[in-house]
């Protein structure tokens, strides 16, 4: 493992890693191409710069009257602000800082009126499609709407759905912003005029969107919006949920403990008293996450200082780029639900006919130093519905992915980039992949403890 610092490809906003060498199975190394910016990107060195400054100051949040906690509660609540700002929120919105994008959807779940009827489409990312149906949530009846084929169909099945609805009780929405496996951008602002009109809530899952796309909650009118710091160039553990306080107040804590409660007092026949807070502290229980909040809110100002629109405009050009390529390629499929024409975000995920997708990532990896996903990228039901019977009808065996009796495995190759990707980071994936497709992997693999592997001791594969 080796690293160096240089000067970021021109465009590029600077991030951790850009240098890390990756060893190659058939010799030598290369500079690793980070394009799994999807599950994890890697942080801006802004965000690790302002957190490495931070570092000698920390001190405990909300507690103590010292010049070190003094400080850091105010970087905290700062942070909050910070937040607010990027996220366009209202006046009376909260912002309450969570684990990630999961915790942050959790905790709204668990906060729902008893009853909620919930509306959530099949090709969410799990950390949305499955809170609702928890022991921990306050659901009603949760109904899953069928993959839409376009955006229209998308509006007209939830305007359906809720027209149906009996009574009048609440009712929420929880729609992404983005596809974590297609990239493909969700009509939020209809989606959420639709809700609206039937007298629901939504929640968005900007986790895909936020990283790419300004998000404004008071322009896009949605109650709600969660995202998580790691896919934000920040580090890992610290996410956001934020919106519509009214809920949050009213439900019980998230987290039983210190910070969320105002006073505690001895009760007359035994026990105790709690009065919890109203503001986010009512579910942020316990020593906060103080270089976590600082982190995403650095995060936020880096990325609204270098202008989204060059930002997206630059994206734009890569995304163009690899759809491209991949058309030129015999037998590559890319994955879609609303068409070729669709709008979208630096995620691209596709199929290669005679390949195994854990086969084709894991020779992007051992011979040429890419790092890319495959899989089923938590949305099991969104990928089975765009594979279909075609998912795994031409793959090789080698490396096939796990499949359930009676089943052909179902996987899929994930390539994601965003504001950290240089140009030439796309075209070495884009080599790479036409030599795999055309002439084969150079080594032989198998698998190992459910990945597939490159095989140890074994020799090149002859041409």
């Amino acid at each position: 493992m080796s690293a160096s610092t240089s000067a970021p490809a021109p465009g590029c906003l600077p991030v951790l890693g850009r240098d890390v060498r990756a060893p190659l199975v058939t010799g030598g190394d290369a500079e690793y191409a980070a394009l799994d910016y999807a599950a994890s990107a890697p942080a801006l060195q802004r965000v690790w710069d302002d957190v490495a400054a931070y570092a000698p100051y920390y001190g405990s949040v909300h507690r103590g009257a010292g010049y070190l906690s003094q400080l850091s509660t105010e970087l905290f609540e700062s942070s909050r602000a910070t937040v607010a700002g990027f996220l366009g929120c209202r006046p009376d919105d909260q912002v309450v800082f969570t684990r990630s994008t999961t915790d942050s959807l959790n905790l709204l779940a668990a906060a729902l009126p008893p009853g909620t009827e919930v509306y959530v489409f099949e090709t969410e990312h799990h950390a949305a499609l499955l809170p609702w149906q928890h022991g921990g949530s306050a659901a009603g009846r949760v109904t899953v709407l069928p993959a839409p084929g376009s955006p229209g169909q998308a509006v007209a099945a939830l305007d359906s759905a809720l027209a149906a609805r009996v009574g009048d009780g609440p009712a929420l929405v929880c729609v992404t912003g983005a596809s974590n496996v297609t990239g493909e951008l969700w009509p939020v602002r209809e989606l959420t005029a639709a809700a609206h009109r039937h007298g629901a809530r939504l929640v968005l899952d900007a986790a895909q969107l936020a990283p790419h796309h300004p998000v404004d909650v008071a322009d896009l009118g949605v109650d709600w919006v969660a995202f998580s710091g790691h896919k934000l160039y920040a580090p890992f553990g610290a996410g956001v949920l934020a919106g519509r306080a009214d809920w949050l107040r009213a439900a019980p804590p998230y987290l039983a403990g210190g910070g969320a409660s105002r006073r505690v007092l001895r009760a007359a026949g035994g026990g105790v008293d709690v009065e919890w807070q109203t503001t986010a502290a009512r579910h942020e229980a316990g020593s906060p996450n103080v270089i976590g909040a600082y982190a995403i809110a650095s995060a936020c100002r880096a990325l609204t200082e270098a202008g989204f629109d060059a930002l997206v405009a630059r994206e734009q050009t890569l995304v163009a780029r690899v759809l491209a390529g991949l058309a030129e390629l015999p037998g590559v499929r890319v994955l879609s639900l609303f068409g070729a024409d669709a709008a979208r975000v630096g995620v691209v995920s596709f199929v290669v006919d005679g390949w195994s997708s854990p086969h084709l990532a894991a020779a992007l990896s051992a011979e040429h130093g890419i790092g890319v996903r495959d899989g089923l990228f938590c949305a099991h039901p969104l990928v089975r519905a765009l594979l279909g019977d075609a998912g795994g009808s031409a793959e090789s065996a080698a490396c096939g992915g796990a499949a359930g009796d009676g089943e052909r495995p179902l996987n899929a190759v994930r390539v994601s980039f965003g504001a950290g990707t240089p140009d030439e980071h796309v075209d070495r994936f884009l080599a790479a992949l036409g030599s795999l497709v055309r002439d084969g992997a150079r080594w032989p693999y198998r698998t190992v403890d459910g990945r597939c592997v490159p095989a140890a001791g074994a020799e090149p594969v002859a041409a």
